[in-house]
Protein backbone atom coordinates (compact mmCIF):
# COMPACT_ATOMS: atom_id res chain seq x y z
CA UNK A 1 0.00 0.00 0.00
CA UNK A 2 1.13 3.55 -0.77
CA UNK A 3 0.33 6.19 1.84
CA UNK A 4 1.00 9.92 1.59
CA UNK A 5 0.55 12.17 4.63
CA UNK A 6 0.69 15.97 4.37
CA UNK A 7 2.92 15.76 1.32
CA UNK A 8 4.24 19.17 0.27
CA UNK A 9 6.88 20.11 -2.28
CA UNK A 10 8.10 23.61 -3.04
CA UNK A 11 10.55 24.75 -5.71
CA UNK A 12 11.57 28.20 -4.58
CA UNK A 13 8.48 30.37 -4.62
CA UNK A 14 6.40 27.77 -6.51
CA UNK A 15 4.42 25.16 -4.57
CA UNK A 16 4.01 22.08 -6.75
CA UNK A 17 2.23 19.90 -4.16
CA UNK A 18 0.55 21.13 -0.99
CA UNK A 19 -0.62 19.09 2.03
CA UNK A 20 -1.52 16.05 -0.07
CA UNK A 21 -2.77 12.96 1.77
CA UNK A 22 -4.14 9.76 0.21
CA UNK A 23 -3.85 5.98 0.20
CA UNK A 24 -3.42 3.60 -2.73
CA UNK A 25 -4.71 0.21 -1.67
CA UNK A 26 -3.77 -3.19 -3.09
CA UNK A 27 -6.15 -5.24 -5.20
CA UNK A 28 -7.48 -2.31 -7.24
CA UNK A 29 -6.30 -0.14 -10.11
CA UNK A 30 -6.13 3.43 -8.80
CA UNK A 31 -6.20 6.20 -11.37
CA UNK A 32 -4.25 9.39 -10.71
CA UNK A 33 -5.83 12.33 -12.54
CA UNK A 34 -5.25 16.05 -12.76
CA UNK A 35 -4.65 18.84 -15.29
CA UNK A 36 -1.20 19.56 -16.69
CA UNK A 37 0.98 21.13 -14.00
CA UNK A 38 -1.19 19.86 -11.15
CA UNK A 39 1.70 18.00 -9.46
CA UNK A 40 1.10 14.38 -10.55
CA UNK A 41 4.63 13.72 -11.77
CA UNK A 42 6.13 15.47 -8.74
CA UNK A 43 4.02 13.28 -6.45
CA UNK A 44 5.16 10.12 -8.20
CA UNK A 45 8.79 11.20 -7.98
CA UNK A 46 8.41 11.76 -4.24
CA UNK A 47 6.87 8.31 -3.85
CA UNK A 48 9.94 6.81 -5.54
CA UNK A 49 12.43 8.89 -3.56
CA UNK A 50 13.58 10.88 -6.59
CA UNK A 51 12.44 14.15 -5.00
CA UNK A 52 12.56 14.86 -1.28
CA UNK A 53 9.35 16.39 0.14
CA UNK A 54 9.55 19.85 1.67
CA UNK A 55 7.26 18.55 4.40
CA UNK A 56 5.14 15.50 5.03
CA UNK A 57 6.08 11.97 4.03
CA UNK A 58 5.08 9.09 1.79
CA UNK A 59 5.60 5.39 2.46
CA UNK A 60 5.31 2.11 0.58
CA UNK A 61 4.26 -0.76 2.80
CA UNK A 62 5.03 1.41 5.83
CA UNK A 63 8.60 2.24 4.73
CA UNK A 64 10.12 5.10 2.77
CA UNK A 65 11.31 4.02 -0.66
CA UNK A 66 14.94 4.78 0.21
CA UNK A 67 14.81 2.39 3.16
CA UNK A 68 13.32 -0.56 1.23
CA UNK A 69 15.78 -3.45 0.88
CA UNK A 70 16.30 -4.25 -2.82
CA UNK A 71 13.59 -1.80 -3.89
CA UNK A 72 13.36 -3.03 -7.54
CA UNK A 73 12.10 -6.36 -6.20
CA UNK A 74 9.28 -4.58 -4.35
CA UNK A 75 8.42 -1.54 -6.49
CA UNK A 76 8.28 -1.24 -10.28
CA UNK A 77 7.79 2.06 -12.06
CA UNK A 78 7.46 3.60 -15.50
CA UNK A 79 7.92 7.36 -15.37
CA UNK A 80 9.82 8.11 -18.58
CA UNK A 81 9.98 5.53 -21.36
CA UNK A 82 12.83 7.48 -23.01
CA UNK A 83 15.18 6.97 -20.06
CA UNK A 84 17.09 4.27 -21.93
CA UNK A 85 20.61 4.35 -23.39
CA UNK A 86 19.96 4.38 -27.14
CA UNK A 87 23.04 2.32 -27.91
CA UNK A 88 21.89 -0.63 -25.85
CA UNK A 89 19.64 -3.36 -27.12
CA UNK A 90 16.36 -4.01 -25.32
CA UNK A 91 17.74 -7.19 -23.79
CA UNK A 92 21.00 -5.59 -22.62
CA UNK A 93 19.09 -2.71 -21.05
CA UNK A 94 16.94 -5.09 -19.03
CA UNK A 95 19.92 -7.34 -18.29
CA UNK A 96 21.84 -4.45 -16.72
CA UNK A 97 18.85 -3.63 -14.50
CA UNK A 98 18.50 -7.29 -13.54
CA UNK A 99 22.16 -7.61 -12.57
CA UNK A 100 21.94 -4.54 -10.33
CA UNK A 101 18.95 -6.04 -8.48
CA UNK A 102 20.18 -9.62 -8.40
CA UNK A 103 17.44 -10.83 -10.74
CA UNK A 104 18.17 -13.95 -12.84
CA UNK A 105 18.81 -13.40 -16.56
CA UNK A 106 16.00 -15.82 -17.39
CA UNK A 107 13.55 -13.24 -16.08
CA UNK A 108 14.73 -10.78 -18.75
CA UNK A 109 13.65 -13.08 -21.57
CA UNK A 110 10.41 -13.76 -19.74
CA UNK A 111 9.34 -10.11 -19.48
CA UNK A 112 10.40 -9.44 -23.08
CA UNK A 113 7.88 -12.07 -24.06
CA UNK A 114 5.23 -10.58 -21.77
CA UNK A 115 5.48 -7.17 -23.48
CA UNK A 116 5.86 -8.62 -26.99
CA UNK A 117 9.43 -7.46 -27.72
CA UNK A 118 11.07 -10.88 -28.02
CA UNK A 119 11.59 -10.47 -31.78
CA UNK A 120 13.46 -7.15 -31.39
CA UNK A 121 15.25 -8.00 -28.15
CA UNK A 122 18.71 -7.59 -29.72
CA UNK A 123 17.98 -4.36 -31.59
CA UNK A 124 19.22 -1.03 -30.28
CA UNK A 125 16.55 0.92 -28.47
CA UNK A 126 17.35 4.16 -30.32
CA UNK A 127 15.51 2.73 -33.32
CA UNK A 128 12.38 1.94 -31.31
CA UNK A 129 9.10 3.70 -31.95
CA UNK A 130 7.29 5.49 -29.12
CA UNK A 131 5.04 2.50 -28.55
CA UNK A 132 7.96 0.06 -28.49
CA UNK A 133 9.72 2.29 -25.96
CA UNK A 134 6.61 2.18 -23.77
CA UNK A 135 6.62 -1.62 -23.91
CA UNK A 136 10.28 -1.68 -22.92
CA UNK A 137 9.56 0.63 -19.98
CA UNK A 138 6.72 -1.62 -18.83
CA UNK A 139 9.06 -4.62 -19.09
CA UNK A 140 11.55 -2.84 -16.82
CA UNK A 141 8.78 -2.15 -14.28
CA UNK A 142 7.75 -5.83 -14.27
CA UNK A 143 11.31 -7.14 -14.10
CA UNK A 144 11.47 -7.73 -10.33
CA UNK A 145 7.90 -9.11 -10.11
CA UNK A 146 7.06 -6.30 -7.62
CA UNK A 147 3.96 -5.97 -5.45
CA UNK A 148 3.68 -2.21 -6.07
CA UNK A 149 3.61 -0.70 -9.56
CA UNK A 150 3.48 2.93 -10.69
CA UNK A 151 2.81 3.89 -14.30
CA UNK A 152 2.84 7.40 -15.76
CA UNK A 153 0.96 7.52 -19.09
CA UNK A 154 1.56 3.82 -19.87
CA UNK A 155 -0.49 3.80 -23.10
CA UNK A 156 1.25 6.80 -24.66
CA UNK A 157 2.14 5.92 -28.27
CA UNK A 158 0.54 2.48 -28.24
CA UNK A 159 -1.78 1.26 -30.98
CA UNK A 160 -5.32 0.03 -30.11
CA UNK A 161 -4.09 -3.53 -29.61
CA UNK A 162 -1.37 -2.29 -27.27
CA UNK A 163 -3.83 -0.13 -25.32
CA UNK A 164 -6.12 -3.13 -24.81
CA UNK A 165 -3.13 -5.21 -23.71
CA UNK A 166 -2.07 -2.60 -21.11
CA UNK A 167 -5.64 -2.34 -19.83
CA UNK A 168 -5.87 -6.10 -19.32
CA UNK A 169 -2.38 -6.19 -17.80
CA UNK A 170 -3.31 -3.57 -15.18
CA UNK A 171 -6.46 -5.45 -14.23
CA UNK A 172 -4.59 -8.75 -14.03
CA UNK A 173 -1.90 -7.26 -11.79
CA UNK A 174 -4.53 -5.80 -9.47
CA UNK A 175 -6.45 -9.10 -9.37
CA UNK A 176 -3.27 -10.73 -8.04
CA UNK A 177 -3.42 -8.42 -5.01
CA UNK A 178 -0.82 -5.91 -6.20
CA UNK A 179 -0.99 -2.15 -5.74
CA UNK A 180 -1.37 -0.47 -9.16
CA UNK A 181 -1.15 3.33 -9.41
CA UNK A 182 -1.73 4.74 -12.91
CA UNK A 183 -1.52 8.35 -14.08
CA UNK A 184 -3.18 9.20 -17.38
CA UNK A 185 -4.97 11.94 -19.28
CA UNK A 186 -7.10 9.51 -21.31
CA UNK A 187 -10.44 9.65 -19.51
CA UNK A 188 -12.05 7.02 -21.69
CA UNK A 189 -9.23 4.59 -20.86
CA UNK A 190 -9.34 5.37 -17.16
CA UNK A 191 -13.07 4.70 -17.14
CA UNK A 192 -12.39 1.20 -18.48
CA UNK A 193 -9.30 0.45 -16.36
CA UNK A 194 -9.44 2.13 -12.95
CA UNK A 195 -11.60 1.14 -9.98
CA UNK A 196 -10.68 4.09 -7.77
CA UNK A 197 -9.67 7.67 -8.52
CA UNK A 198 -7.41 10.20 -6.87
CA UNK A 199 -7.80 13.64 -8.48
CA UNK A 200 -5.57 16.61 -7.71
CA UNK A 201 -5.57 20.18 -8.96
CA UNK A 202 -2.84 22.75 -8.41
CA UNK A 203 -1.11 20.37 -6.04
CA UNK A 204 -4.09 19.77 -3.75
CA UNK A 205 -6.44 16.83 -3.34
CA UNK A 206 -9.79 17.28 -5.07
CA UNK A 207 -11.29 13.78 -4.94
CA UNK A 208 -10.49 10.35 -3.49
CA UNK A 209 -13.33 7.96 -4.33
CA UNK A 210 -14.52 5.19 -6.62
CA UNK A 211 -15.23 5.99 -10.27
CA UNK A 212 -18.97 5.42 -9.78
CA UNK A 213 -19.12 7.83 -6.84
CA UNK A 214 -16.95 10.36 -8.66
CA UNK A 215 -19.24 10.48 -11.68
CA UNK A 216 -22.39 10.67 -9.53
CA UNK A 217 -20.93 13.46 -7.40
CA UNK A 218 -19.84 15.58 -10.37
CA UNK A 219 -22.69 15.15 -12.82
CA UNK A 220 -26.46 15.28 -12.94
CA UNK A 221 -28.12 12.05 -13.99
CA UNK A 222 -31.16 12.54 -16.20
CA UNK A 223 -33.82 10.64 -18.07
CA UNK A 224 -34.37 11.06 -21.78
CA UNK A 225 -37.99 10.95 -22.90
CA UNK A 226 -39.39 11.04 -26.40
CA UNK A 227 -43.01 11.08 -27.55
CA UNK A 228 -44.27 10.46 -31.07
CA UNK A 229 -42.91 12.67 -33.83
CA UNK A 230 -44.79 15.91 -34.38
CA UNK A 231 -46.53 15.35 -31.05
CA UNK A 232 -46.19 18.92 -29.83
CA UNK A 233 -49.47 18.73 -27.91
CA UNK A 234 -48.47 15.55 -26.06
CA UNK A 235 -45.01 16.96 -25.37
CA UNK A 236 -46.52 20.07 -23.76
CA UNK A 237 -48.98 17.94 -21.80
CA UNK A 238 -46.21 15.69 -20.47
CA UNK A 239 -44.02 18.69 -19.63
CA UNK A 240 -46.78 20.25 -17.54
CA UNK A 241 -47.46 16.96 -15.72
CA UNK A 242 -43.81 16.29 -14.90
CA UNK A 243 -43.22 19.88 -13.76
CA UNK A 244 -46.20 19.67 -11.41
CA UNK A 245 -44.70 16.51 -9.90
CA UNK A 246 -41.45 18.32 -9.09
CA UNK A 247 -39.40 17.40 -12.13
CA UNK A 248 -37.27 19.72 -14.21
CA UNK A 249 -37.81 19.42 -17.94
CA UNK A 250 -35.53 20.69 -20.70
CA UNK A 251 -36.05 20.39 -24.44
CA UNK A 252 -33.27 18.91 -26.56
CA UNK A 253 -32.57 19.92 -30.18
CA UNK A 254 -33.92 16.67 -31.60
CA UNK A 255 -37.29 17.10 -29.88
CA UNK A 256 -36.66 14.80 -26.92
CA UNK A 257 -37.05 15.91 -23.30
CA UNK A 258 -34.33 15.80 -20.65
CA UNK A 259 -35.83 15.23 -17.20
CA UNK A 260 -34.10 15.50 -13.82
CA UNK A 261 -35.50 15.18 -10.32
CA UNK A 262 -37.73 12.17 -11.03
CA UNK A 263 -36.99 8.46 -11.14
CA UNK A 264 -37.75 6.50 -14.29
CA UNK A 265 -40.67 4.51 -12.79
CA UNK A 266 -42.26 7.75 -11.59
CA UNK A 267 -41.92 9.32 -15.06
CA UNK A 268 -43.54 6.26 -16.62
CA UNK A 269 -46.46 6.35 -14.17
CA UNK A 270 -47.04 10.06 -14.73
CA UNK A 271 -46.99 9.67 -18.50
CA UNK A 272 -49.43 6.76 -18.32
CA UNK A 273 -51.75 8.75 -16.05
CA UNK A 274 -51.70 11.65 -18.51
CA UNK A 275 -52.48 9.32 -21.42
CA UNK A 276 -49.18 10.17 -23.13
CA UNK A 277 -47.54 7.38 -25.08
CA UNK A 278 -43.77 7.29 -24.71
CA UNK A 279 -41.53 6.21 -27.56
CA UNK A 280 -38.38 6.41 -25.48
CA UNK A 281 -37.60 6.42 -21.77
CA UNK A 282 -33.92 5.85 -21.01
CA UNK A 283 -31.52 6.70 -18.18
CA UNK A 284 -28.41 8.73 -18.94
CA UNK A 285 -25.28 9.34 -16.88
CA UNK A 286 -22.37 11.64 -17.61
CA UNK A 287 -19.10 10.09 -18.76
CA UNK A 288 -15.96 10.19 -16.64
CA UNK A 289 -14.59 12.87 -18.96
CA UNK A 290 -17.63 15.12 -18.40
CA UNK A 291 -17.48 14.64 -14.63
CA UNK A 292 -13.72 15.28 -14.61
CA UNK A 293 -14.03 18.43 -16.68
CA UNK A 294 -16.76 19.74 -14.40
CA UNK A 295 -14.66 19.18 -11.27
CA UNK A 296 -11.33 20.48 -12.57
CA UNK A 297 -12.49 23.42 -14.69
CA UNK A 298 -11.35 25.84 -12.01
CA UNK A 299 -7.93 24.20 -11.58
CA UNK A 300 -6.73 24.38 -15.20
CA UNK A 301 -3.66 26.58 -15.63
CA UNK A 302 -3.23 26.41 -19.42
CA UNK A 303 -6.24 27.50 -21.46
CA UNK A 304 -6.52 28.17 -25.16
CA UNK A 305 -7.84 31.45 -26.51
CA UNK A 306 -9.96 31.85 -29.62
CA UNK A 307 -7.98 32.22 -32.84
CA UNK A 308 -9.38 35.44 -34.31
CA UNK A 309 -7.04 35.34 -37.33
CA UNK A 310 -6.70 39.10 -37.05
CA UNK A 311 -5.28 40.66 -40.17
CA UNK A 312 -5.15 37.40 -42.11
CA UNK A 313 -7.79 38.34 -44.63
CA UNK A 314 -5.64 39.04 -47.69
CA UNK A 315 -5.51 36.62 -50.63
CA UNK A 316 -3.07 33.81 -49.99
CA UNK A 317 -0.28 32.73 -52.34
CA UNK A 318 -0.31 29.29 -53.90
CA UNK A 319 1.57 26.34 -52.50
CA UNK A 320 2.51 24.84 -55.81
CA UNK A 321 -0.57 22.65 -55.95
CA UNK A 322 -3.20 25.27 -56.65
CA UNK A 323 -4.13 25.71 -52.97
CA UNK A 324 -3.21 28.51 -50.53
CA UNK A 325 -1.10 27.93 -47.46
CA UNK A 326 -3.51 27.84 -44.47
CA UNK A 327 -3.21 30.89 -42.26
CA UNK A 328 -0.46 32.55 -44.30
CA UNK A 329 -0.80 36.20 -45.35
CA UNK A 330 1.72 37.56 -47.87
CA UNK A 331 3.27 40.99 -47.45
CA UNK A 332 2.02 43.92 -49.51
CA UNK A 333 3.15 43.72 -53.13
CA UNK A 334 4.15 46.74 -55.17
CA UNK A 335 4.59 44.82 -58.44
CA UNK A 336 1.94 42.06 -58.64
CA UNK A 337 3.83 40.19 -61.38
CA UNK A 338 6.95 39.81 -59.22
CA UNK A 339 6.51 37.69 -56.05
CA UNK A 340 8.33 38.97 -52.99
CA UNK A 341 10.88 36.94 -51.09
CA UNK A 342 9.56 34.95 -48.16
CA UNK A 343 6.86 32.99 -49.99
CA UNK A 344 6.77 29.32 -49.10
CA UNK A 345 6.70 27.93 -52.68
CA UNK A 346 8.81 28.98 -55.69
CA UNK A 347 7.02 30.48 -58.68
CA UNK A 348 6.06 28.13 -61.54
CA UNK A 349 8.70 27.38 -64.19
CA UNK A 350 9.18 30.21 -66.62
CA UNK A 351 7.80 32.86 -64.24
CA UNK A 352 10.79 33.33 -61.97
CA UNK A 353 11.66 37.08 -62.08
CA UNK A 354 15.03 36.35 -60.45
CA UNK A 355 16.25 34.00 -63.17
CA UNK A 356 18.85 35.18 -65.65
CA UNK A 357 17.45 37.13 -68.60
CA UNK A 358 17.12 35.20 -71.92
CA UNK A 359 19.85 35.52 -74.48
CA UNK A 360 19.27 37.93 -77.38
CA UNK A 361 16.89 36.45 -79.91
CA UNK A 362 15.67 33.73 -77.53
CA UNK A 363 12.02 33.72 -76.54
CA UNK A 364 11.30 33.75 -72.79
CA UNK A 365 10.15 30.44 -71.31
CA UNK A 366 6.47 30.02 -70.54
CA UNK A 367 5.02 27.41 -68.17
CA UNK A 368 2.78 24.86 -69.92
CA UNK A 369 -0.76 26.08 -69.67
CA UNK A 370 0.35 29.13 -67.69
CA UNK A 371 0.17 32.83 -68.54
CA UNK A 372 2.86 34.59 -70.53
CA UNK A 373 5.46 36.32 -68.40
CA UNK A 374 4.48 39.71 -69.80
CA UNK A 375 1.19 41.29 -70.91
CA UNK A 376 0.28 40.80 -74.58
CA UNK A 377 0.46 44.53 -75.25
CA UNK A 378 3.98 44.90 -73.94
CA UNK A 379 6.46 46.06 -76.62
CA UNK A 380 9.26 43.87 -75.26
CA UNK A 381 9.30 40.68 -73.17
CA UNK A 382 11.22 42.29 -70.35
CA UNK A 383 8.86 45.27 -69.94
CA UNK A 384 7.51 44.38 -66.45
CA UNK A 385 11.01 44.16 -65.00
CA UNK A 386 12.98 47.43 -65.21
CA UNK A 387 16.35 45.67 -65.19
CA UNK A 388 15.48 43.45 -68.16
CA UNK A 389 16.40 45.94 -70.99
CA UNK A 390 20.04 45.55 -70.00
CA UNK A 391 19.90 41.84 -70.92
CA UNK A 392 21.96 42.41 -74.08
CA UNK A 393 24.72 44.16 -72.15
CA UNK A 394 27.44 42.36 -70.15
CA UNK A 395 25.51 43.15 -66.93
CA UNK A 396 23.90 39.64 -66.65
CA UNK A 397 27.35 38.23 -65.96
CA UNK A 398 27.09 39.56 -62.39
CA UNK A 399 24.40 37.07 -61.21
CA UNK A 400 26.44 34.20 -62.69
CA UNK A 401 29.24 34.98 -60.26
CA UNK A 402 27.08 34.11 -57.25
CA UNK A 403 27.36 30.33 -57.61
CA UNK A 404 31.13 30.64 -57.91
CA UNK A 405 31.24 32.65 -54.67
CA UNK A 406 29.01 30.09 -52.93
CA UNK A 407 31.24 27.27 -54.10
CA UNK A 408 34.30 29.09 -52.84
CA UNK A 409 32.68 29.51 -49.43
CA UNK A 410 31.64 25.85 -49.32
CA UNK A 411 35.12 24.60 -50.08
CA UNK A 412 36.61 26.76 -47.37
CA UNK A 413 34.36 25.25 -44.65
CA UNK A 414 35.72 22.94 -42.04
CA UNK A 415 35.70 19.42 -43.60
CA UNK A 416 34.24 18.12 -40.36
Amino acid sequence: MIEAVGLTKRYGAKTAVYNLSFQVRPGTVTGFLGPNGSGKSTTMRMILGLDRPTSGHVTIGGHAYRSLPNAPRQVGALLDAKAVHGGRSARNHLLSLAQLAGIPAARVDEVLGVVGLQDVARKRSKGFSLGMGQRLGIAAALLGDPQVLLFDEPVNGLDPEGILWVRNLMKMLASEGRTVFVSSHLMSEMALTADHLIVIGRGQLMADMSITDFISANSADFARVRVQDNGAEQREKLTATLTEAGGRVMSEPDGALRITGLALPRISDLAHGSDVRLWELSPHQASLEEAYMRMTQGAVDYRSTADQKAGLVQPLPGNGYGQPHPGYAPPQQTVPEVPQQGWYAPPPPGQNPYAAAPAPGQAPAVAPGGPAPVPAAAPAPAAPVPAAPAAASPAPAAPAAAPADLTARDTSEDPR
